[in-house]
């Protein structure tokens, strides 16, 4: 081999290094605008501290990726205070209880990623063939793990800020941008797919989480995908027409679900006339009718397509529409985040299948045929959570691009609302 020639081994590990120092980059500019106090706020037991964020993602690196090489932990205490929800990794602090923990601060946290960050980059950099070999997994692992929390800082940072009476932004308005020039007077286009056997889940070769395999078929009917993801107008014809307040749009738990909460617009949504008005990482502002409508709950989605004579689409039928599209959109790497409307120039077909809103769907989350969730505590990732859960597809405009995938299966339970949650119409052929 010449001296310019690179061993695979040599190409691997300097992947590895660039994307693991890229991602823990990312994490920490996202918590770069937030003073110490706004990196505590946790405003309901669904959501996370940003500190605490910054800190579980060390964690799993520690915990998965150092200390099986026999690295010696930062801080034996902190795998009690950031394991997430490993019980195989031990016992843990209270999930409710994250916002109390005032130490280590936020200044601490950055001591603990820094050092962490050393120790897995003098680990990988040493590596020999089989080290390498055997950490490589995990550390992609982390990378998409991280990528999942940092969607996750923002969507619990937003819902704290909603707390806040003086509804205080992230970031500065001049640094989004939200209107489109889409048509808000225009239905959306059904388009046909043909139906017969197809194969779902994430092929072998590439990284993807346990839950997108095995690879298996699928038998599916003809069916039709609207073209367009549901918009603010939509949403407005909904309510003017007494949506919320009509039995027959509703499953019965999601119609006990609206009245018991009196929820009678998406969350952090209110309307005034024909103008919706939203809170956003931006603060409040008016969304234009032609922009998505998002932080849905299942129930809202579902009853939204009823409405608009439709039904939600499976995860197999989104599946097999997004198998043939690019993985474009508006996404966290684009920093708009908030999903925007459809450009007017869209060439014919089904858009916005990623990136803007993640899309509810019809199926409940179950493991797929074939399927057995890792062996040990990282077995605990995903397999554990296959009940009481819908899945939704295509990642929002704060996913990392990188991210997301046509086979990538998100899971939410039916009331969850604080995520960037939206819709898409179907309908059968």
């Amino acid at each position: 081999m010449s001296a310019l020639q690179t061993s695979p081994v040599e190409e691997e590990r300097e992947k590895i290094l660039s994307l693991y120092a890229r991602t823990r980059s990312r994490t920490e500019e996202l918590a770069s605008p937030l003073s110490a106090e706004d990196q505590q706020l946790q405003s309901m037991p669904d959501t996370s501290p940003v500190k605490w964020h910054r800190a579980h993602t060390t964690w799993f690196f520690e915990a998965f990726v150092l200390e099986p090489e026999g690295v010696a932990p930062f801080d034996p205490r902190y795998a009690f205070l950031f394991n997430s929800y490993y019980e195989a990794a031990g016992p843990r602090h209270a999930r409710p209880k994250r916002g109390l923990l005032s130490r280590p601060g936020a200044r601490e946290v950055g001591d603990y990623r820094r050092a962490v960050d050393e120790r897995v980059s003098r680990l990988v950099a040493g590596a020999d063939a089989a080290r390498l070999a055997r950490v490589l997994p995990i550390l992609e692992l982390g990378v998409a793990h991280e990528e999942q929390h940092q969607e996750l800082i923002l969507t619990d940072l937003l819902h704290a800020f909603s707390q806040n009476p003086l509804l205080p932004p992230y970031v500065g308005p001049a640094a989004v941008e939200v209107n489109g020039d889409g048509d808000p007077a225009s239905p959306p286009r059904f388009i046909g797919y043909e139906g017969g056997l197809h194969e779902v889940g994430a092929p072998e070769g590439i990284f993807a989480f346990d839950n997108e395999r095995p690879r298996h078929k699928v038998w599916v009917e003809p069916f039709k995908l609207a073209d367009r993801l549901v918009t603010v107008s939509d949403l407005i014809a909904f309510v003017r027409d007494g949506g919320y307040r009509t039995p027959s749009l509703w499953l019965s738990e999601g119609f006990d679900f609206v009245r018991a909460q009196g929820i009678e617009a998406p969350l952090y949504a209110s309307f005034d006339g024909g103008v919706v008005t939203t809170f956003t990482l931006q603060g409040s502002r008016q969304l234009p009718a032609s922009a998505p409508v998002v932080h849905l709950s299942y129930y809202e989605a579902d009853a939204i397509a009823r409405y608009m004579g439709a039904r939600l689409p499976t995860e197999v039928e989104w599946e097999v529409a997004a198998a043939r599209a690019p993985v474009a959109g508006n996404f966290l790497d684009d920093g708009r985040l908030h999903p925007v409307a459809r450009p007017r120039s869209q060439p014919s077909g089904v858009s916005q299948l990623f990136g803007d809103a993640w899309e509810w769907t019809s199926s409940s989350y179950d493991p797929y045929p074939g399927y057995f969730p890792p062996e040990g505590a990282l077995g605990e990732y995903n397999g554990k959570f296959m009940v009481s859960q819908k899945v939704l597809r295509g990642g929002s405009c704060l996913s990392p691009r990188r991210h997301v995938r046509a086979s990538y299966r998100n899971f939410w339970y039916p009331a969850t609302r604080f995520q960037m949650t939206g819709l898409r119409l179907a309908r059968n052929v």
